[in-house]
């Protein structure tokens, strides 16, 4: 356990460095948060043809409303903590490759689903929104990090039964 604990805390230091690092801001976290936004804006837009997404900003033109997909918001962070924890839980490579990979697609999902319904919250009620992209939905991305990797764990704990 304390093998985990010191290899985990070594590597969420090193990974939210990385991700720090100007280069890797702009050679990789930018185009991503722009990717999500456009994605976002795709699903939207055969329910309302009046979203737009530009870069990592998506907006209604009818109704003004707009929000800005920031650091913290892209479910980067959330994916550092799970692949820290998959990486530093002993296991083949090939499966932690495997579940770092369905793990981020999980986040991101779920980050979608977070971002559309934030999108439609503020437009309803700023409160509400604020309440829930403050409160709500960070909670509900971590337990979903949480969740990926317990079933991770699981996995792996059948596997061990299955293999002599």
């Amino acid at each position: 356990m304390r093998r985990f604990v010191l290899l985990f805390t070594a590597l969420l230091l090193s990974l939210f460095t990385l991700e720090l690092l100007d280069p890797v801001q702009a050679a990789v976290i930018q185009p991503f948060t722009g990717w999500l936004a456009d994605i976002s804006a795709a699903i939207i837009m055969p329910f309302d043809e009046h979203v737009r997404a530009s870069g990592r900003i998506i907006s209604h033109t009818q109704t003004g409303f707009a929000v800005s997909i920031e650091a913290g918001c892209n479910g980067v962070e959330a994916a550092i903590v799970l692949i820290a924890g998959v990486l530093a839980f002993p296991a083949p490579m090939q499966r932690k490759v495997v579940a770092i990979f369905l793990g981020f697609l999980a986040i991101q999902v779920m980050n979608i689903a977070r971002i559309i319904s934030l999108f439609y919250l503020g437009q309803w009620n700023l409160d509400v929104f604020t309440w829930t992209h403050l409160y709500l939905w960070p909670v509900l991305i971590m337990l979903d990090v949480l969740v990926v990797f317990m079933l991770y764990l699981r996995y792996l704990s059948q596997q061990e039964t299955v293999e002599p």
